[in-house]
């Protein structure tokens, strides 16, 4: 009845799995007629810190039932106490609170372009981003204006202009875009998740970082996905050290009860952007304020990032175990990894993923041949154990047939 009604009332933007659900703790989901699965997508890794985290359920409700919204119109007691807080937990001098990571991207375009023209001294309209091929930033219009995914893209011109778009983990092309004076910033995801997980080449974000640095050209990290410990460490960019000039994140940081995103730098790019040029009726919201700093704590407080350090280790070691050649690949960085299927008798991810979901374990296929595994943090080893049971007699079973 549920499937039935979301196809009949609501648009058709999305195909999901089969699956009709109605409750969740920790790494569990269950549906309407009580199946227990493992959650291995965690709503895209909003969900690190479990399904329904009491703690950040609780803050949710306590400030639910005081005061929910003032818009950005007045100020409210809970943003002041949060801006404080993820601001010191990052590192930077200003956060811009945001509701969504597409609005939190849109918000980095904006405040770089801004820099570009007051700080670097830009022409006006001739500032320039450069991005990735292959990369998710959003769906927005000014976001698929720099995707080169046909599906996100096609018949929904025309298309921001602004950008350059080179290849992915490639120094020298990143280099040569960088010649062009009008050049303000570099967007990248520090591991291209919606490309199926595809972690670049040690080195590469350093580098990246260094050479923008040396152009005096913004370094902007997209962790709306990567971020708040999934590849364990804090942020993705931790890795290697590197500060992103511009932090951008989202979905875990309300861990999965109530949209938020945020966009951090320091003041002279923050600064450039003046009462009245961005903003958002939500953004900043008491609720969203208290919901991301118990968020933000139960990371620290429950060790997430070494959870999911240690747990990614064992999960990419025990997949590779795995005889089956539907596995060409077992690809990730903490807790978020990763397979390439290769088709066996007309059987694809998708089909792989159906058979995963009938044996308790929800995963979802991008670009057709790449499943993700993004359990949430809070999972155990001996779960971990179970899950990779089920993934392999879920691949199995198209060895066997």
């Amino acid at each position: 009845m549920a499937i039935e009604m979301e196809d009949k009332y609501g648009a058709h933007n999305y195909h999901p799995l089969p699956v009709v659900l109605s409750k969740g703790e920790g790494a569990y989901v269950w549906d309407v007629e009580g199946k227990q699965y493992f959650d291995f997508l965690s709503a895209y890794s909003a969900v690190n810190q479990g399904h329904c985290h009491p703690r950040i359920v609780g803050a949710l409700v306590d400030q639910a039932r005081t005061l929910t919204l003032t818009s950005r119109a007045f100020y409210n007691d809970a943003l002041g106490p949060y801006e404080k807080y993820i601001t010191e937990y990052f590192g930077y001098d200003k956060v811009l609170p945001m509701n969504t990571g597409a609005e939190a991207d849109e918000t980095a375009i904006k405040l770089c372009r801004r820099w570009g023209y007051d700080v670097k001294g830009i022409p006006e309209n001739e500032a320039k981003i450069i991005v990735c091929e292959n990369n998710f930033h959003g769906r927005t219009t000014t976001i698929i204006s720099m995707s080169t995914d046909p599906e996100a893209k096609g018949g929904f011109g025309p298309y921001t202009p602004g950008f350059i778009i080179i290849p992915y983990n490639d120094i020298p092309a990143l280099e040569k875009a960088l010649e062009d004076p009008n050049v303000a910033g570099f967007l990248v995801e520090p591991i291209q998740g919606e490309a199926g997980v595809y972690v670049p080449d040690e080195g590469y974000l350093k580098k990246s970082y260094d050479l923008c640095k040396a152009k005096n050209v913004l370094f902007i990290a997209d962790e709306v996905q990567t971020g708040i410990a999934r590849t364990g460490k804090m942020l993705a960019c931790d890795h290697e050290g590197v500060r992103p000039d511009v932090l951008i994140l989202g979905k875990a940081l309300s861990g999965g009860v109530f949209p938020v995103s945020a966009v951090l730098a320091d003041d002279e790019i923050m600064l450039t952007i003046k009462p009245g040029q961005h903003g958002s009726t939500f953004g900043g919201n008491p609720i969203a304020a208290r919901v991301a700093v118990t968020a933000l704590q139960v990371v620290k407080d429950e060790n997430l990032e070494e959870r999911a350090e240690r747990l990614g280790e064992i999960f990419r070691q025990k997949m590779r175990e795995i005889d089956s050649d539907m596995i060409e690949t077992v690809r990730g960085k903490g807790l978020l990894n990763a397979i390439i299927i290769k088709p066996k008798n007309g059987k694809e991810a998708w089909d792989v993923c159906v058979k995963m979901a009938e044996n308790g374990l929800l995963a979802k296929p991008t670009h057709q041949h790449i499943i993700r595994f993004a359990p949430p943090l809070v999972i155990s080893e001996g779960q971990i154990y179970d899950a990779v049971e089920i993934i392999r007699d879920s691949i199995k079973f198209f060895d066997e047939a």
